[in-house]
């Protein structure tokens, strides 16, 4: 065959079709509208698609009776189902128990107060306790008490000026640079103005109380001014009955607004009785009265106190050794006691006052009055570093105690019924005490404490109340004896508490 040959033939197996793309109708050669594999389907002309009904048809069935039956029935059960619903939630409403109404709450009220009597031992001076209120702020304190600070000569009230801080303790710049930051950390600055403060007679004597409570209202006056939000005054009776007293106090308390905030006109009192104590509220219009009720041993007397007081709460502050500016520790010789009173006094019905150093337990040196501060007791000492067993010890035990500080203090500020609850004795004896705090409808709690030489059992005992009740048992929050551990549950009928041990129960309200 020839080499053309070969080409031709070619070109026919070319132009050939193959058997699948050959089209389906048949024929031997495909429509040529149609593309290949494509089937036609003819739709009848006259199928019609529904499109729904016309208004006028609408309208129409709508007006039908059975329609207009149907559509009553369900609008009467839609209004049968709303009234019925409203009068569920207003049955609900009218059987829920009532809150009670939180009372009127100053910001004394609303934490622990904190006195530096000594700033040169507490931190090195004014410009020492500003570097030191951050640590101060973790007490969750809503209060520093400061001084005294003014110049003056024991028993020589020529040579006094409470509107001059004495050099040895700070200057004016150091005390304005504390305001400033305490106010932006949320606590109040008070200033101690008692006039004699190094002498014997704080007053000087009867016949300069006049005189000095003229410079105190003075000096109140100008300190206010410069942003201190109140001012002490220790053995404050003594000057209340001065003609001079009602001006201090309308300069102090004269100006309070809702926008503003209120300035403390606070006062301390020794040996006076919780009846004498509760009249000087009534008569000398004191915001807050600081008294040395607690420093009484027995716990008949103590339980009787705050039975007196307990519905003044808001105007009445406890300490133990705070009256004198002593030291807890003063009065409470060991690490165990001093949990025990910071739990009672964080729980009483009143505000707390310590004086620094109770947070870790702070003990002062026979004949010293004002101990120095420790700081750093958090701080573990370093690899390698010299180690003392008693001085680690002890930083062990300052730690300790100021957690167990700092919890009480948290816990009073999160709880009602230990912020402005109702109190209710349940027992007592020479050496313990117990007694309920309740709030509306919030967690109620117990402080039972035993700070005798010997174990106790407190056999727990409310009188009726309507509203307030005991349970069996309930769950114990904090506690210091070792028999009692946190979460654990206690029965009420009869509560064991080993010497020197205090322990806060916890229960909830079941109304």
């Amino acid at each position: 065959m020839s080499k053309d040959t070969e080409i031709d033939m070619k070109d026919v197996e070319l132009n050939e079709v193959d058997p699948e793309k050959q089209p389906m109708t048949g024929d031997g050669q495909a429509a040529a509208a149609e593309k290949n594999g494509s089937v036609k389907l003819k739709v009848p002309e006259d199928e019609v698609t529904f499109t729904g009904l016309s208004k006028e048809e609408l309208m129409k069935v709508a007006g039908t009776p059975g329609w207009v039956r149907t559509r009553w029935v369900l609008l009467v059960l839609f209004w049968l189902g709303w009234v019925g619903m409203l009068a569920g939630a207003i049955a609900i409403i009218v059987q829920a128990p009532r809150c009670k109404p939180i009372p009127e709450m100053n910001w004394w009220n609303e934490g622990p107060l904190y006195q530096i009597s000594d700033v040169k031992a507490f931190s090195e001076g004014l410009g020492g306790v500003e570097g030191k209120l951050d640590d101060i702020s973790q007490l969750k304190v809503k209060g520093l008490i400061l001084g005294p600070l003014h110049t003056v000569q024991p028993d020589k009230p020529v040579t006094m000026d409470l509107q001059k801080i004495d050099p040895a303790q700070g200057t004016l710049e150091q005390l304005t640079a504390v305001l400033k930051k305490a106010n932006n950390k949320g606590i109040s600055v008070v200033l101690d103005l008692t006039p004699n403060y190094l002498g014997a007679d704080p007053w000087f004597n009867s016949a300069h109380i006049d005189d000095a409570l003229q410079k105190v209202k003075a000096a109140a006056d100008y300190w206010l001014k410069l942003g201190v939000n109140g001012i002490k005054l220790s053995h404050f009776n003594l000057a209340s009955n001065s003609s001079y007293w009602s001006q201090l106090q309308d300069d102090v308390q004269g100006n309070r607004t809702e926008d503003t905030k209120k300035s403390l006109l606070m006062g301390t009192v020794e040996h006076k009785t919780a009846s004498e104590v509760s009249q000087l509220l009534n008569t000398s219009g004191v915001d807050l009265i600081l008294s040395d009720l607690l420093n009484n041993n027995d716990g008949a007397n103590r339980i009787r106190d705050m039975d007196n007081l307990h519905s003044k709460q808001r105007s009445v502050g406890w300490g133990l050794g705070a009256t004198q500016q002593d030291q807890l520790s003063k009065r409470a010789g060991t690490p165990a006691l001093i949990r025990l009173y910071q739990l009672l006094l964080f729980t009483m019905p009143g505000t707390p006052v310590f004086t620094y150093g109770d947070e870790i337990g702070l003990q002062a040196q026979p004949g010293e009055k004002h101990p120095e501060m420790v700081w750093d007791i958090e701080k573990e000492p370093s690899e390698g570093a010299a180690h003392n067993e008693t001085s680690e010890a002890k930083r062990k035990d300052y730690a300790d105690v100021r957690k167990w500080f700092k919890s009480l203090s948290d816990l009073r500020g999160k709880e009602r019924a230990l912020l402005h609850g109702d109190y209710y004795p349940l027992y007592s004896s020479a050496s313990s005490l117990s007694f309920l705090r309740v709030w509306d409808q919030s967690e109620r709690y117990i402080t039972a404490v035993n700070w005798g030489a010997q174990k106790e059992t407190l056999r727990l005992k409310l009188e009726p109340k309507e509203g307030v009740e005991l349970p069996k048992t309930a769950t114990v929050k904090l506690s210091t004896d070792p028999k009692l551990e946190a979460d654990s549950t206690v029965s009420l009928d009869q509560i064991e508490l080993e010497p020197g041990h205090g322990v806060l129960l916890q229960f909830p309200y079941t109304g």
